[in-house]
């Protein structure tokens, strides 16, 4: 049909096309008009109505071919003048990203890593309640902190779906809504700051560590105000550790610390007890056991061909160990740059394992990287190794784990910062179950309003029927001095008539 009507209408210029069932391309005339194809049908837009072709043709005669966007790199690409140009594929690129995009993810420590983030906006808003002068905040001025804090949700929405820790009530005043913390969260508060001071030798004795795992025995103070947190450290640990133990640690200069000397009993990384554990109990070789580390691959986990021969070679590799002397490492030999990445492995395993939950952000890892001498990419390093790290995109930043410290989504060896910490979080997963008054009224009136109501009665806003209470306690106190007489029946009824 085609081919007759064509000739017709008059074509500037005529090929052969071969026939492509899913082309789409349009024909242009003499006259303006022209026809669109899509697939198999043809709408001659003009003096003809449309027309609806048969699948199989053969298209001899053609002006023009433009094809539509969708479509137009797949029409041109092998045409009748470049049907024998060799196509060439590109090589997948693999980089960090798409490492991080592929991985096979662990539910569990996501969730962990999920309802943890939810307990860091519930500690940041009470950091910023503890910071005001009063013991409560209304909630108006607490709906301006959502940029700060980072929540996708109306402060007072967020801080409504956990009543255990945060108490809303209206002000006897100014009758505005105002919240205040609870009495269980300021005590957790207040454990875990006295636990964190029983751990204060234990604190310096990592502080130690990781000075002694620095490429040049000096860490920036600034970095470790970063991971104060996640180390367990005290807000003002530069006067309260570093200013404490003067024979310790010495200060460089205003944001640099070092050793006065180093203390080679410490010198032992925590991987070592695993490698004594697997060569005595489970008779492994020496061989197997001295540089090997703890695999832990997540459910559903594809190993692809090959990946545990070159997994065995890599767990044999020697390497320089994280508390050992590094002032000339050869990356150019044989098998060089797999020892100093491995070297930067054991070194980021054993940061790993002085850190309170076993776990970091990894922009905040960053910040070692100079003084630990670590010169590759940590994000991929981390993401070569999913046996050994998991990286976490459910906070507000990627967090690294420590694979083999998890359980469940728990840590194994718990430590008693980890421990208080756990308890928040439970309090904050109770959300709003069970949820009653858990402090007297009273108490949170008194806290509130002492500094804004100057020898007046606390007056909270009662219950409805609480006008009722003091009838009848009135009624009580009758009761209780008429039972204490001996009347008669007849003049007990007379008395209640009257």
């Amino acid at each position: 049909m085609l081919p007759g009507v064509l000739p017709e209408i008059g074509c500037l210029f005529l090929f052969p096309l071969p026939y492509c069932g899913s082309l789409h391309f349009s024909i242009k005339f003499l006259d303006g008009c022209f026809f669109t194809c899509k697939n198999t049908s043809i709408k001659y837009v003009g003096a003809f109505q449309k027309m609806i072709l048969p699948k199989k043709l053969s298209y001899s005669s053609l002006l023009q071919i433009e094809s539509f966007p969708q479509a137009e790199a797949n029409l041109l690409r092998f045409g009748p003048f470049n049907s024998t140009t060799q196509k060439r594929w590109r090589k997948p690129i693999i980089s960090a990203q798409t490492r991080l995009e592929d991985r096979t993810r662990d539910l569990k420590l996501d969730k962990h890593m999920g309802q943890f983030k939810r307990l860091q906006t519930a500690l940041d808003i009470y950091s910023l309640i503890t910071k005001r002068r009063g013991p409560f905040v209304s909630v108006q001025l607490m709906s301006r902190w959502k940029k700060i804090i980072g929540l996708n949700v109306n402060t007072g929405v967020f801080i409504r779906k956990y009543p255990r820790i945060f108490y809303m009530f209206t002000h006897p005043i100014k009758r505005n809504k105002c919240c205040t913390i609870t009495k269980e969260m300021k005590n957790l508060v207040a454990e875990e700051v006295d636990a964190i001071r029983e751990c204060e030798l234990e604190n310096v004795r990592h502080l130690k560590k990781i000075i002694m795992m620095s490429k040049t025995g000096v860490i920036h103070i600034h970095a470790l105000r970063l991971i104060r947190c996640e180390m367990g450290l005290p807000e003002d640990f530069r006067d309260s550790i570093l200013g404490k133990y003067m024979k310790e640690f010495k200060l460089v200069d205003l944001e640099t610390v070092s050793l006065f000397e180093r203390d080679e009993s410490l010198g032992i990384a925590k991987i070592e007890k695993w490698r004594e554990k697997e060569y005595t109990e489970k008779w492994l070789s020496e061989f197997e056991t001295k540089y090997a580390f703890p695999i832990n691959f997540p459910t559903g986990f594809k190993v692809e061909r090959g990946f545990r021969e070159k997994l065995k070679n890599w767990q044999r590799l020697p390497y320089v160990k994280p508390y050992e002397r590094t002032d000339f490492m050869r990356m150019r030999t044989n098998g060089g740059i797999e020892r100093f990445e491995k070297h930067a492995v054991g070194i980021l395993h054993e940061f790993l394992n002085l850190t309170v939950e076993k776990r970091i952000e990894v922009e905040r890892l960053s910040h070692f990287r100079k003084d630990f001498g670590i010169e590759v990419n940590i994000r991929e390093l981390l993401l070569k190794h999913p046996g050994i790290f998991y990286i976490s995109t459910k906070g507000k930043s990627p967090t690294v784990f420590l694979r083999e410290a998890y359980c469940k989504g728990c840590l194994i060896e718990p430590n008693p910062i980890y421990v208080v910490r756990r308890k928040m979080l439970d309090l904050l997963l109770l959300g709003c179950q069970n949820t009653r008054e858990s402090q007297d009224q009273s108490e949170i009136c008194k806290e509130g309003t002492e500094n804004l109501v100057h020898n007046e009665a606390c007056v909270v806003g009662t219950k409805d029927g609480g006008w009722v209470l003091p009838i009848l306690e009135s009624y009580d106190e009758i009761n209780s001095g008429i039972g204490d007489c001996d009347l008669s029946e007849e003049e007990l009824n007379r008395y209640y008539k009257n």
